[in-house]
């Protein structure tokens, strides 16, 4: 099946279904945009989901289809329904999860069409549990700097991790685990083993993180180096 689809504007709904009828977007006093999708004419009000908006824009396999459907994400119709609440048991609650910043140093990846957060912080107990994204050496307007100086990427890969711990009071010696990703592991791997070697003995790491290096084709070409972290940190007073 494909689709012609024409959003002009985007604005927040809410759905009604109505039998025999076409499906129709509850308008609150926003002038009523008229699409086609999956040949049925709609009347339109914003889904918020400017992503989605364009998956669907952008004439989704049939197999795409039946995936978004089988999810709930698509109704039969076309339309795209809300995202329900997870429903928990009785005594069950959604862990709280906060995003981990540092702005000065490295942009929201968000900014450059990315879905994903630099890191996130979890309450456990007496601890916090720091989870940092695969970071790498890009500034704080998301581009690529240093590029094909492998050395220099990593110094700055480790720069930005170290203020996305600072942000949350943590350091490298709250490290617990980390996974290094290598364009070219056989090419670098002893230039990257001096530098984290050179870094872990400047920041006194004893014992050192446990770790794994990876060779793996990285989101830009331009990356040679990528590190992503783990780190658990007790609480104290305030912290």
């Amino acid at each position: 099946m494909r689709y012609n689809v024409s959003f002009n504007l985007i604005y927040k709904v809410s759905l009604t279904l109505k039998s025999g009828h076409q499906d129709r977007l509850l308008l609150s006093g926003i002038p009523e945009l008229k699409t086609k999708v999956f040949g049925v004419n709609l009347l339109m009000k914003d889904c918020e989901n400017k992503m989605l908006q364009k998956i669907i824009k952008d004439n989704p396999s049939s197999g795409e289809e039946a995936e978004l459907i089988a999810m709930g994400i698509l109704a039969g119709s076309g339309s795209i329904n809300p995202c329900a609440e997870p429903s928990y048991p009785e005594g069950i609650a959604g862990l709280e999860k906060e995003a981990i910043k540092a702005e000065t140093v490295l942009n929201e990846a968000t900014c450059y069409g990315s879905a994903f957060a630099r890191g996130l912080k979890m309450e456990l107990g007496g601890y916090k549990l720091l989870i940092i994204s695969g970071t790498a050496s890009v500034d704080d307007e998301g581009e690529t700097i240093h590029k094909g100086d492998f050395k220099a990427q990593c110094w700055r890969t480790y720069r930005n991790i170290s203020n996305l711990l600072e942000a949350e009071g943590a350091s490298w010696k709250d490290i617990i685990k980390t996974t290094c990703y290598l364009r070219d592991i056989e090419r670098d791997y002893e230039e990257f083993n001096d530098v984290r070697n050179a870094f872990f003995e400047w920041n006194r790491l004893d014992p050192l993180p446990a770790s794994v290096g990876i060779q793996a084709r990285l989101c830009r070409e331009d990356l040679l180096v990528e590190i992503e972290a783990v780190a658990l940190v007790k609480k104290t007073v305030g912290n």
